[in-house]
This record gives C-alpha cells, structure tokens and sequence, in this order.
C-alpha cells in the first residue's frame, strides 16, 4: 500500500533517486576497475555521451537521495569538486587536507 507516495519497505530517499541515477552512481563507484579510456565505457555501459554522464553526475551528488544510497563516493567526489575548484579559483596547488 503507497502512503504519501512512498511504498512499504522503502524510504523516501531511495524514492529520490531514479534507476538512471543509481546507475551513474553505481558506475562512478566501480570506475576505477575498467580497463581503457572510461569515456568508451559511459558510452557502452550507459548508453550516454561522456559530457550528459558527467552533468549528471555533478548534480547527483548535490542530492540528499544519492549521499543517503553512496554517502562514502558522495563525499569522495564533492572533496574532489571542492579541491578541483580550489585549484581554479586560487591558481595554485592547494592541500586538500587544509581547510
């Protein structure tokens, strides 16, 4: 029986996430393991250009949904937007441990 939109056994944040976002996580998490260009990979495994994957996924882990289904990759990848945009805006080498 649905109450409030969300079913039996399932908590509203796995309702947040679709199937194509549980996906993209589960292949940004796995990444590391392929072997050849990961670009060749987003095509063949999800069916997307690298460009739609990586949108996606910058906005996926804004999301309250994807931290409570991944928090562990969530946290791995905002560090390393964080860090990246450091670089840019600092113009120059930044320790990720220093605050």
């Amino acid at each position: 029986m649905l109450a409030f939109g969300v079913a039996r056994g399932q908590s509203c944040c796995s309702m947040e996430l679709t199937e194509r976002d549980r996906e993209v996580l589960d292949f940004e998490r796995g990444a590391w393991q392929i072997a050849g260009p990961k670009e060749s990979a987003i095509r063949q495994v999800l069916g997307i250009s690298p460009t739609r994957y990586y949108q996606t996924l910058s906005r996926l882990i804004d999301r309250p949904g994807a931290y409570a289904y991944d928090p562990l990759l969530v946290r791995r990848l905002r560090q390393r937007r964080e860090l990246r945009l450091r670089r840019k805006f600092l113009g120059r080498e930044v320790d990720p441990r220093r605050r």
